[in-house]
Parts: structure tokens; C-alpha cells; sequence
């Protein structure tokens, strides 16, 4: 009997199949692709997705906006078959279709890309791509067939990767591209990407950019889901906003701004600059004298002597395009990485090898660039990972026994001052909480710990514009507090906008030092790609340069 349901079973879903192919064949006829009509998802403590309708016609990019936790990646991960709706209906080119898991959604031709990637680290880019859709013969796989078909989607997209690379070898860039050529290899006609330009650097966002506009002129249909507007402004042709899980509304992107989608997003007005007083920067409390990390080949140094300064009340910015050394000079200093050679000193003590939690119970705060591997531990609750350099303070225990109420009413308080959103609250499993709010957490428990220097790394990473603006505002009175900054971001508003000083590193060196109200974001730009370098930093390269030459001559 149950061999019959199986066989049963595997018709049913070949049957299916059939008809998936054929709605994909007649899609013209259907007003919309995809049609949700009023989905409605419920978790413990909260309804993500409330009575939520989205139309998305064929051809069109569909952006997706909305604060953090408002239900965005949710509704798509119901449409991707990852969760199954408590109420409503899914149509495909007009049909009613049941989408039971992401093999279904395939079936349909819909694919995703994550916000946190979905790849195995040690598997190579082309098995990566081809996972879950190989094509055998007599049991053998046909993997240099499927290489030809890749390459072929890579020249044609403009999505070069190095297909025999190793995930954990290639930049996060190249893993994004990965994800999409999964997409495209699977011949999917509808594109969903969860905040694709989360981990971005700004070249690689025009790229996407791009590569969008591409897809779309050849019929492809896309949603969007990002915070910034910037490029929903430039990208998208409609955008639908949620909030707190419900639907607000849907607009023609060219018949609107970018005050009227954030006040939409977040029920009011948002400013877009940020407002401080000049700086007035005091005695040096943190310094960096010849720093030198090697890279992970140790082929090629990754920082190279860098030396700088942040004084008390100033906000000091190292930016840079994404792989130039900041993720290797900043793990150095919070001492996460070894450092080769160089000093650090933290009010005149040299740190330079003292432990991590050393340096967090002597004056450092740090939001660090991963906030999975670096930030949080995923299965620890929400109040647990708030007080995870703290747990062992007397206000937080006694005799080794945890006291549970003050890291509850600890954890309630942080939580709502930055508005952290969870299901379940204090209790919540900080894994099921979304990105936004996750970083809001991280951000919350670094800024709120007692210290004399905030290292930020990308800080409002995935935040919407309302977080952003908040986060800012805290930043801003970080340092009027008189502590120091060491603020790295790959946004350039965020760098003009913030910083006091920017230092630019490329290549693992500091090559300018520049006053933000003195630039433009053009001149920034230069700096960063190394097609400009200034003062002492200039006369160093040209003395290496002349030193190279010399040693090739010989």
C-alpha cells in the first residue's frame, strides 16, 4: 500500500511538472507571473506576513521594501517553498499552484538568491552551481558539460567567477555571483534577491545593477528586496512596501521619491544627513604603529605598516574598496588575527598580544564585519548574546550561578531603545531573528557596553534608512561622550557623512588621508581605486617602486 502512495506520489509531482512546463510556455496570457494574494504567516509571538497581496508582472524588477523584521524575506521564502503560508493563495501566469518546497518553486522556474548565501564552503564554484541539478549518463556525471553551459551564462551575464575556485577562497562578491549563476543555470524565469547588495561593495552594486537590467530586457522577471533606496530609485520599475508584516502599498517608482517610499517604509519623515557638531578630538587614546598582517596564502602581506591614530571625540573612517586589507587590519587589532609585526596600544598600553577579552574589558568596543561568525552566537537566545562579554560581571552574577533577571531586564531595555523586533523577545534564538535586526542587536550591545574606543565595521549593514538613521545618531553621541571611533564602511554616503577624518587604504596600505568636508565623492573615489595617492603615502610607494625596479634590474 505504501509502495502504491509513493508511486502515486512520484506521478502526481511528474504530472505537475508537466503542467509547470506548459504555464511557463503560455505565460503571455496571464496579467501577472506570480500573484500572492493574501498571504498571511504566523510564527510564536508574531505574524510576519498579514493578509499581504503582491502582483509581479513578466519582465519587471520588482523592488520589496520595508524596515527590518516588516515580513520581506518571509513572504519570499513562502514563494520559494521554505515556509508554507497560514492563509492565502499563490497564482502562477494565473493559475493556482501549491509551491511545498523549494524543489516545486524550481519546478515553476523560481529561483533565489539569499541574503546569507546558501553555499558549501569547501565545494568548488562549479559544484556549487550545479548541486541538486546534475546531469549524469550511466550513472557518471556530465560535469564538462556543465562547465561549457556555465561559461557560456558567465560571458553572457558578465558574471565571471573561477569556476575551480573553492568557496571559502573567493571574495563575497564572487559568492553572490555564484549564487545568481545558480539561478541562471536552472533556466529560473523568476529571479528573487534577498538583499543582494548587503555585502557589496559600491562597483560591485553597479555591476548587479547591470546585470538586473539585463535580465529583465530578456523577460525575466525579478524581485527585489533591499533598504536602499538609491537603488530602488535606479533599478526598479514598481515597489510594494511592508510594514510590521503588513501592506502598505505598491507605487510606479518613476512617479515617486525616495522621501515618499521612506516615509512609507517607516510611518515618517527620515533625514537623510547626518546632523553633528564639529568635532573636537582630545588626547590619542588608541594607536597603531607599523602594522603588518599576513594574507591567508601568506603569499602577499595583507596590511602592510600601516600606522595611525583616533583621539578621543573624533570618528576616524578606513575606507576602501572590499579585499584592500581592512577586514585583516581590523580582525589584527580586536585580536581575532595574529599579527606579524607592528604595535597596538589602547591609553598608552601596548595590546598589541593581549587576549580578546582583555581588550573588550579594557575599553573596546567592537561591531565586528560577520555578524554570524564574529558578532553572535546563532543558537544562544537574544538575551544571552547580550550580555556576551558581560556575563561574568558581578551585576550578572553571583558565586558562578547567572543572575537571570538582570540579563532579562539588560536584554529589554537594549532592545527597546534600538528597537530590536523578535518573535518571542529576550527569549528569542537569535538564528531566527532577521539580518536588520540581528545587526541592531550586535550594534545595541556594543554601543551600550562601557568603552573608550568603538570599532564599527560596516555597522548599518542591512538596516533600513530609519535604523540607519538612528544608528548614526548613536554613533554621533558615541563620540561627543567622548570616546573614539574607528569606523570601516564600504558606504560612501556613510563615509562622508560620518566620519571626521577618512583614512583610505588599498592594497593593505593607508594611501591618503583626506577631511571629508574638503572631497568630493569622486576624489574618494580615486583614492580608493589607487589611482590617487597623497603626501607621505605617495613618496613611499614611489621609493618601493624605485626599489622593485632596481631589484629586477640586478
Amino acid at each position: 500500500m505504501k509502495k502504491v502512495k509513493n508511486n502515486l506520489k512520484a506521478d502526481l509531482q511528474t504530472d505537475e511538472t508537466e503542467i509547470f512546463e506548459e504555464d511557463r510556455n503560455n505565460a503571455e496570457e496571464a496579467p501577472y507571473v506570480v500573484e500572492m494574494r493574501n498571504i498571511t504567516k504566523i510564527f510564536p509571538g508574531i505574524i510576519a506576513n498579514d493578509n499581504i497581496t503582491l502582483q509581479l508582472k513578466r519582465g519587471e524588477i520588482h523592488a520589496l521594501l520595508g524596515e527590518n523584521g516588516a515580513g520581506k524575506s518571509t513572504l519570499m521564502s513562502v514563494l520559494f517553498g521554505l515556509y508554507q503560508p497560514d492563509g492565502g493563495e499563490i497564482f502562477f501566469n494565473g493559475k493556482p499552484v501549491k509551491i511545498d518546497s523549494p524543489n516545486d518553486a524550481t519546478a515553476l522556474g523560481i529561483g533565489m538568491v539569499h541574503q546569507h548565501f546558501k553555499l558549501i564552503e569547501c565545494f568548488t564554484v562549479l559544484e556549487n552551481i550545479i548541486l541538486g541539478a546534475e546531469d549524469h549518463k550511466f550513472d557518471i556525471l556530465l560535469k564538462n558539460d556543465a562547465k561549457n553551459k556555465v561559461r557560456e551564462l558567465s560571458e553572457k551575464y558578465g558574471l565571471h567567477v573561477d569556476l575551480n575556485a573553492s568557496i571559502d577562497e573567493i571574495t563575497v562578491g564572487m559568492q553572490q555571483r555564484t549564487e545568481i549563476l545558480k539561478m541562471l543555470y536552472r533556466d529560473n524565469d523568476v529571479l528573487i534577491f534577498d538583499e543582494p547588495t548587503a555585502v557589496l561593495t559600491p562597483q560591485e552594486i553597479d555591476e548587479l545593477m547591470e546585470i538586473m537590467r539585463n535580465l529583465s530586457k530578456e523577460g525575466k522577471s525579478i524581485l527585489f528586496i533591499t533598504h536602499k533606496l538609491n537603488e530602488i530609485m535606479a533599478v526598479a520599475d514598481r515597489c510594494s512596501v511592508l510594514r510590521k508584516g503588513k501592506y502598505i502599498g505598491t507605487v510606479n517608482v518613476a512617479d515617486t521619491t525616495k522621501e515618499v517610499l521612506s516615509n512609507m517604509m517607516v510611518g515618517r519623515d527620515v533625514k537623510f544627513a547626518v546632523d553633528k557638531d564639529e568635532a573636537k578630538p582630545a588626547d590619542v587614546l588608541f594607536k597603531v604603529e607599523n602594522l603588518t598582517v599576513a594574507g591567508k596564502s601568506h603569499k602577499k602581506d595583507a596590511v602592510r605598516d600601516v600606522s595611525l591614530e583616533v583621539r578621543a571625540g573624533e570618528i576616524v573612517c578606513v575606507a576602501g574598496i572590499d579585499g584592500n586589507g581592512q577586514t585583516e587590519f581590523v580582525q589584527a587589532i580586536t585580536g581575532l588575527e595574529k599579527i606579524k609585526s607592528g604595535k597596538v596600544e589602547l591609553l598608552g598600553e601596548d595590546i598589541t598580544h593581549k587576549s580578546i577579552r582583555y581588550r573588550n574589558t579594557h575599553g573596546i568596543s567592537h561591531i565586528p564585519e560577520d555578524r554570524h561568525k564574529h558578532g553572535l552566537v546563532l543558537d544562544y537566545s537574544l538575551e544571552q548574546n547580550m550580555v556576551l562579554q558581560r556575563y561574568f560581571e558581578p551585576e550578572f552574577q553571583k558565586g558562578g550561578f547567572i543572575k537571570f533577571k538582570p540579563i532579562r531586564d539588560y536584554s529589554d531595555k537594549l532592545t527597546a531603545k534600538y528597537d530590536v523586533r523578535s518573535g518571542q523577545g529576550a527569549q528569542t534564538v537569535a538564528r531566527s531573528m532577521s539580518g536588520g535586526n540581528q545587526q541592531k542587536a550586535i550594534v545595541a550591545r556594543e554601543i551600550e557596553r562601557e568603552h573608550k574606543l568603538l570599532i564599527a565595521f560596516q555597522p548599518t549593514r542591512g538596516l533600513d534608512v530609519g535604523a540607519i538613521e538612528f544608528i548614526h545618531e548613536q554613533i554621533v553621541a558615541d563620540r561627543d561622550s567622548g570616546a573614539g571611533v574607528l569606523l570601516v564602511s564600504l558606504e560612501l554616503d556613510e563615509v562622508m557623512n560620518l566620519s571626521d577624518r577618512i583614512l583610505v587604504m588599498y592594497e593593505g596600505e593607508i594611501v591618503g588621508e583626506l577631511d571629508p568636508k574638503k572631497i568630493t565623492v569622486q576624489e574618494l573615489g580615486l583614492y580608493m581605486a589607487g589611482a590617487k595617492r597623497s603626501g607621505q603615502a605617495a613618496q613611499q610607494t614611489s621609493e618601493e617602486t624605485f626599489k622593485n625596479q632596481e631589484a629586477d634590474d640586478e
